[in-house]
């Protein structure tokens, strides 16, 4: 029991160190989900999804501090699974997406807090307010894909990642209903990239 667990200590800490120097990553568009949760009224947890999200990732696992993140998502491609709710968000009482057609989260520092995570601080920007977001995340996979002898699309080098983090909507001018409706939303990022793209 004490060499597995040597072993996997060992393990663990590789996860950050299989590569040896920077690369650039893009967000795979079918394997990428930006999804919030709030609280409605008391009553119940709510939540959506972005469906449209693009991205720049810049990562060199010896250098963690150096990371680069660059996300841009489409607010009009909001999904709660209730249409009418969709076309609201859409609308000048939320997030006006004809007025501002992307909401941005650009990186400004990065530090590793374990052998497989990190906390990513950046400017988050919607409606042109940009205020800072704390982001922790979880590097699940750093190489090959493990797909990548079965179809084309997975050969390369991948990146796979979880994060999590809360913001103020009102902070970002669509506090409409709060905090009747929670001011505080929880967002959760899942993500796999591949270097270079497509």
């Amino acid at each position: 029991m004490k060499h597995f667990t040597k072993f996997a200590v060992v393990a663990a800490s590789l996860a950050f160190t299989a590569s040896a120097q920077a690369a650039s990553y893009k967000f795979d568009p079918t394997h990428t989900e930006v999804r919030f949760y709030y609280n409605h009224a008391g009553l119940s947890e709510q939540s959506g999804e972005w469906k449209v999200v693009s991205g720049d990732v810049e990562f060199d696992p010896e250098k963690i501090e150096e990371t680069k993140i660059s996300v841009v998502i489409d607010p009009a491609s909001i999904d709660t699974g209730v249409e009418a709710l969709d076309e609201h968000m859409k609308n000048s009482d939320f997030f006006d997406v004809e007025k501002y057609p992307e909401i941005t989260f650009v990186s400004t520092s990065v530090k590793q807090t374990s052998a497989t995570g990190v906390t990513l601080v950046g400017d988050l920007t919607i409606k042109d307010q940009k205020h800072p977001v704390e982001l922790d995340f979880k590097l699940n996979h750093n190489g090959p894909h493990p797909l990548g002898s079965y179809f084309d699309y997975y050969q390369g080098q991948w990146i796979g990642v979880e994060g999590t983090g809360e913001i103020l909507r009102s902070d970002f001018g669509v506090g409409m209903f709060a905090p009747l409706t929670s001011d505080r939303v929880r967002l959760e990022i899942s993500a796999e990239m591949r270097e270079g793209g497509w």
